[in-house]
């Protein structure tokens, strides 16, 4: 556990607690300004091992690197503005640094800074160099900072980064799988101005092919108009992201991505119609053209995908619906199984306060047979890793 230099340290007490008490075994190694925050006698006691910020000591076991190479997982938390920078220059002149450097495992960090220091370039390069290292980060949350001020900057909460971070040990059962997944949503132009949309942001496609990186697969993520906050949480050494606007567009670029992709996960909200023909200027009301608007129908990309797939290629395939309880939406969710002829379809519930703009989801996710083979609800992270245990079974057992 990497403690730096901020007030947000003294949460870090409750995150190292609650590792101890689950049975892991943590070391805690702050900067010498964690340690005007928190004392060294508080981490020596909650984490019930010898703490130190020198490389100097414990010489004889090369403790430098020893704790880095016996590492599982690494939390920096919190990570100041002035650590980020030093991770990303891979500077080691503490202990803290020369872990960092010498660890293989996972790496989690949890931003905490002022708002204006989080939203300045060189933060933001920082934390986009460190993620393309395939560095995790939980945060920064909105809220209350130090002083009167408020914003983002705020550290995760320790339950969260718990729960984030053990996230990121997982194993990498979907090494060697290229996997392609849609998210967002295509936008079909009337003029220049306007089109047809919907309301999905993005976030539970983008959380799909993180988790599928994280485990293993190379991943081709095709977005819909996402925006690049939400996109960023998706960037990782082992992803490729083509960004496109229409459903015709992400018929073309899903098409040539699934050629030789084992798992297509289509989590896009793709408008089913599209204007017969779009304006070259912004329509006016005097127009009187924008009180009927000629539609025609988009093709169905999945059904291509299934009428082309390969031998061993699954594809998932997602429905937003608004069901009147959950027996109606399992029945929908059947009924567009079969329609669609995917291996398994996630069908959520996006009624109102529910699923689309929300960090949290819950999915039922049907597969051959009506079977509902999970039920999945939490952040969008937690559904995805799920949808990703459903898969791996079904790729497994054909259930």
């Amino acid at each position: 556990m990497g403690v730096t230099g901020g007030i947000a340290a003294y949460k870090t007490v409750h995150l190292v607690r609650a590792l101890v008490l689950q049975g892991h075994d943590v070391h805690v190694v702050p900067t010498e300004d964690a340690l005007r925050f928190v004392g060294l006698p508080t981490w020596e006691a909650i984490s019930r091992h010898p703490v130190t910020t020198s490389v100097h000591e414990g010489v004889d076991t090369v403790r430098h690197v020893a704790l880095g190479q016996a590492a599982e997982l690494v939390i920096v938390a919190p990570a100041t503005a002035n650590t980020l920078a030093r991770m990303a220059a891979g500077l080691a002149d503490d202990l803290l640094g020369t872990t960092l450097l010498a660890t293989s495992a996972p790496v989690v960090v949890a931003p905490a800074m002022h708002t204006e220091m989080w939203l300045h370039p060189a933060t933001q390069a920082n934390i986009a160099t460190l993620r393309s290292r395939g560095v995790h980060v939980v945060g920064p949350d909105s809220g209350q900072l130090t002083g009167s001020d408020s914003g983002p900057g705020r550290m995760t909460e320790p339950d969260d980064i718990l729960a984030f971070a053990l996230g990121a040990v997982r194993p990498q059962d979907l090494a060697g799988l290229r996997v392609t997944v849609t998210a967002g949503g295509t936008r079909e132009p009337i003029d220049p101005v306007r089109f047809l949309g919907n309301r999905s942001s993005g976030r539970q496609g983008v959380a799909v092919a993180r988790a599928a990186a994280d485990r293993g697969a190379d991943v081709t993520l095709i977005t819909a108009h996402v925006e690049e906050a939400v996109r960023a949480d998706a960037v990782h050494p082992h992803v490729t992201i083509v960004s496109v606007g229409t459903a015709a567009e992400l018929s073309e670029a899903v098409t040539r991505a699934s050629d030789d992709a084992d798992v297509v996960v289509m989590a896009a909200a793709v408008a089913d119609y599209r204007p017969a023909s779009a304006a070259e200027r912004k329509l006016s009301k005097e127009d009187g053209r924008l009180t009927a608007i000629e539609l025609v129908e988009n093709d169905d990309i999945v059904a291509g995908l299934v009428a082309a797939r390969r031998s061993g290629q699954t594809i998932v395939g997602f429905a937003a619906e608004t069901a009147a309880d959950a027996a109606d939406l399992r029945e929908r969710g059947i009924r567009k199984r079969r329609r669609k002829g995917v291996d398994l379809l996630a069908v959520n519930d996006v009624g109102e306060g529910r699923g689309f703009e929300r960090p949290d989801n819950a999915l039922l996710i049907v597969g051959p047979g009506d079977e509902v083979v999970a039920e999945a609800s939490g952040t969008k992270r937690e559904v995805a890793d799920a949808l990703w245990d459903a898969i791996a079974s079904q790729r497994t057992t054909g259930r």
